[in-house]
């Protein structure tokens, strides 16, 4: 049966430069911490522990196990997210929907898997080996992305729905991702929230970003827009959300500023004012999401060929982004490149060449 979702309330993406912010604030009920900065036998931050201590959740968040990739996660990285579950007393762990290497290369950024039936099978599998080594519940978040794939089968609200109903994953939704996909890519945002399994919903990320060159990148570098606040509130307004928090990770605005975004976001979700066991409450309980059902494609696994066919694929696209090599056919150039340049800044390295001008490849 599927756990419920605890009632975690109002949170904070934990960084240094926020650690007095969070041990002062009476109404924080979590923080979440980056999982791969905190290696095993690396002792914890003092003020982390400290704020353990009051009775804050800590929710480790991953960003490498790469389970849109075409290889199983590799063993080590998930023992090692289970262990930090279990030294923090974690109540769930969260990942991406994503790949982020290919081919043994690296590619230093969250990149969008393929919205096909192959691409889910693979993605279905991954998540299952990484959630039966996990002592938690797994989260899923969908992310934001500069760049799509062609030919896909499924919209977002279906491949989506269709991966935490075949795994028993849960939901960690980024309304700022949603804001900055529906920018990028032109969809409703709107129509996606009416669309998405939010029965299965555990908490929510608010966050900032900028527009450059007619695109909008999601930096959680910048202020939160109004409309990513008009979007909680919206998702708000279909049912009660367990929990929700500001994600900033860089370049940090007076403490002042940043107390105001937490205001708002606790105001926009509904979130109760009065601290319940450390933190806030919902405004209603949340009930356990549906049990995942039977079903003899569980123990099947994804036959080789479909991983190999995949595995092609996202190197072509790892190869644009980082060496420079041309969009693969069917992509949109201009935004593979716009991805490439966002790529080379956020790892500090100079940005690939443009590749070669050729005509656009017709595609079916």
């Amino acid at each position: 049966m599927t756990a419920a979702v605890p009632p975690l309330g109002l949170g904070i993406g934990w960084r240094h430069a926020v650690a007095s912010l969070v041990l002062r604030r009476a109404d924080l009920g979590f923080v979440e911490i980056l999982a791969e900065g905190y290696p095993a036998g690396r002792p914890l931050p003092l003020a982390l522990v400290e704020a353990r201590r009051r009775g804050l959740a800590v929710v480790p968040h991953g960003v490498g196990l790469s389970l849109g990739g075409a290889q199983p996660p590799e063993p080590a990285r998930v023992r090692a997210l289970a262990s930090l579950a279990r030294r923090v007393g974690a109540p769930f762990v969260s990942e991406h929907v994503a790949f982020v290497r290919a081919d043994g290369v690296e590619a230093g950024h969250l990149l969008p898997v393929p919205r096909t039936r192959h691409a889910l099978d693979v993605l279905v599998e991954n998540v299952r080996l990484a959630a039966d080594q996990l002592p938690v519940p797994l989260v899923l978040e969908p992310i934001a992305s500069l760049f799509v794939w062609p030919d896909a089968e499924l919209d977002e609200a279906e491949f989506l729905g269709e991966l935490l109903e075949r795994t028993g994953a849960l939901l960690l939704l980024d309304v700022a991702n949603v804001y900055a996909n529906s920018r990028n890519h032109g969809f409703d945002p709107l129509a996606l929230l009416q669309s998405l399994p939010l029965e299965r919903l555990a908490y929510v990320h608010v966050a900032g970003g900028v527009e450059r060159h007619g695109r909008y990148h999601d930096t959680h570098a910048h202020a939160v827009p109004a409309a990513v606040f008009e979007l909680l509130e919206t998702l708000s307004a279909r049912g009660a959300i367990p929990a929700a928090m500001l994600e900033h990770d860089a370049h940090f605005p007076p403490t002042a500023t940043l107390e105001r975004q937490l205001d708002d976001i606790a105001a926009a979700a509904c979130l109760a004012d009065e601290p319940a066991g450390g933190g806030v409450a919902p405004r209603r309980p949340r009930p356990a999401p549906p049990a995942l059902p039977a079903s003899p494609a569980r123990s099947r696994s994804v036959a080789s060929g479909r991983r190999e066919a995949l595995a092609g694929a996202q190197a072509a696209v790892v190869r644009a982004l980082v060496s420079g090599a041309p969009a693969p056919p069917g992509f949109d150039a201009a935004a593979v490149r716009a991805a490439s340049l966002a790529v080379a800044a956020k790892n500090g390295r100079a940005a690939p060449a443009a590749p070669p001008c050729r005509p656009e490849r017709a595609t079916a």
